[in-house]
């Protein structure tokens, strides 16, 4: 058996991990780091993430005359989260996360080399349930990978790093007690190496949520989206983000609430690379795209369209009959709006080339377009209606397309155009104007674009489905992040932060989250942690 010990055990070597670590290596206490990945994957999830925060009343806010308050974001928050009367902690660690997201955590990282794109993006509008009200969204700029390297760079550097020991390949399976007291966490090493222990007065665990187990997700599977989920879903977690630690929690008196509230996406394809099992890319759907259903029909009477309420689009493709979408759309479409979510499709604001990720903007993201056309299997192009479902056919789908009506329904969006903006009658087309009016969408959205347009072709179909991404629900915690057991009393020396938490509190987002507030309330769960460790608490 391999044996460490230090002041403070962290499980987990994602961001919320890395950030505990350094507060409380600052403070002079030792650390051990135990992280269940490769080395050169240090830093999880969010290494590979795209790297949006939300900030209330942010300077690059600011200098977009951009008017918020935490007021107003906290209303936006309460209003999309839809909290339950009993939900305390959830609510309350809302509200810290509303009022210290500039100071804790812009104003933290900022000294640390971390800087974002001038203009702010603004996502999850609300569509029947309210959410943002002014756009929130700083993109890092270096994306999720820029933000981690940097406090990769601040833990390797600090002045009491070599109080920090890290472990790779170290599968924590279960917290150790020994007579109803905390002693550490037991685990088994890779390759057969053998079993560990590792003890500490203090044990944070920041292993990320369940979402990378599918067995999980299809467990607690929302009821809102019906009480069969997918048949495929793809996986946009981490791959070892598989509830051991909530189980464990559960097991020594912990609470654990809201499991079966995650935070899916409408728009995932099978990725190209695959480095995991069903690994899938979460897109960000192209507005000018017409959503269709398997059978190739647009969805409706309301079409849907992103932007406004991602949990909506899922909600709206779980309950069609085969829970599975299309979108129809056009290459000149696809260079002006496709994008996928995550660094490693982001190469130009990853790296930090200026140029090129004006290029981009200017000309369309050829580079993105190719890659996808060619390597994803859910890509396919024609240049006939014709052609197109027949190639979507061939992808043996369970149900198959009739592209006579499929046509008449893309023939019927394009009539809209030309009858001129006057008369413009359709609610897809009318929320991209609305989309428009805002200088972060307009230059990423194509103007009265017709489907069946010669001059932007070929045609392009992308086969969609429910990506599993993030867990709003998890460890049940308090303001100082320490686990809660169910009387609603700490149970001394255990700590959750980050996903693993629920972001905090066990579900810090309610139903919904404001999008971007993922790797901010890491940061800020985890500084929580350390400054409760930090003064014995």
């Amino acid at each position: 058996m391999s044996r460490y010990k230090a002041d403070v055990v962290v499980i987990g070597g994602g961001i919320a991990g890395i950030v505990t670590a350094l507060e409380v290596i600052q403070s002079g206490k030792s650390v051990v780091l135990i992280d269940r990945d490769t080395e050169d994957r240090f830093g999880g999830l969010a290494k590979e993430s795209f790297g949006g925060m939300f900030f209330v009343d942010s300077p690059e806010q600011r200098r977009g005359g951009i008017k918020d308050s935490q007021e107003l974001a906290f209303a936006d928050w309460q209003s999309f989260a839809e909290f339950g009367p009993d939900e305390v902690w959830t609510k309350r660690w809302a509200e810290l996360m509303v009022e210290r997201c500039t100071p804790d955590i812009y104003e933290w990282i900022k000294p640390q080399g971390v800087s974002y794109l001038p203009v702010v993006g603004w996502v999850e509008r609300g569509q029947y349930t309210p959410g943002n009200s002014v756009p929130r969204f700083h993109i890092v700029w270096g994306t999720g990978q820029g933000l981690t390297k940097a406090l990769i760079h601040s833990l390797d550097h600090d002045d009491h790093a070599f109080k920090l020991k890290r472990v790779f390949g170290h599968k924590v399976e279960a917290l150790d007690y020994e007579g109803g007291k905390l002693k550490g966490c037991v685990g088994q090493m890779d390759e057969g190496r053998g079993v560990f222990h590792a003890e500490g007065d203090a044990v944070v665990i920041a292993a990320g949520g369940i979402n990378g187990n599918m067995d999980l997700v299809r467990q607690h599977w929302h009821s809102d989206w019906g009480d069969t989920p997918p048949e495929t879903i793809l996986n946009g977690s981490h791959k070892f983000a598989d509830g051991l630690m909530h189980a464990s929690v559960k097991e020594n008196g912990g609470q654990v609430t809201h499991l079966e509230r995650m935070w899916n996406y409408a728009a995932g394809v099978h990725h190209p690379r695959p480095h995991k099992k069903n690994h899938g890319l979460s897109l960000v759907p192209c507005k000018s795209a017409l959503w269709m259903d398997a059978h190739g029909r647009r969805i409706g009477p309301e079409p849907l369209v992103s932007g406004f309420d991602t949990r909506e689009l899922i909600s709206n493709i779980c309950r069609q009959e085969h829970k599975y979408s299309w979108q129809i759309l056009n290459k000149k479409i696809a260079l002006k709006e496709l994008a996928v979510s995550g660094a490693e499709f982001n190469p130009t604001i990853r790296d930090q080339k200026r140029l090129a990720f004006l290029r981009n903007i200017l000309f369309g993201n050829h580079e993105l377009v190719d890659d996808m056309v060619n390597n994803c299997i859910d890509f396919v192009t024609a240049n006939s209606v014709g052609e197109l479902a027949e190639k979507m056919n061939a992808l043996e789908n369970p149900v198959k397309i009739k592209a006579s009506d499929m046509e008449a329904d893309i023939l019927a969006y394009d009539a809209q155009f030309e009858r001129g903006e006057g008369f413009f009658n359709d609610d897809q087309i009318r929320r991209i104007q609305h989309l428009r009016n805002y200088k972060g969408d307009k230059v990423r959205t194509c103007k009265n674009q017709r489907i069946l347009d010669q001059k932007a072709m070929p045609l392009i179909a992308i086969r969609e489905f429910i990506i599993s991404r993030k867990s709003l629900g998890g460890i049940q915690t308090d303001l100082q992040s320490r686990v809660l057991n169910s009387n609603g009393a700490p149970m001394e020396g255990l700590y959750a932060v980050g996903e693993a938490a629920g972001f905090g509190g066990g579900g810090i987002h309610g139903l919904r989250a404001l999008e971007g507030t993922f790797l901010g309330s890491c940061i800020l769960t985890a500084r929580q942690a350390a400054k409760s460790i930090n003064q014995g608490k």
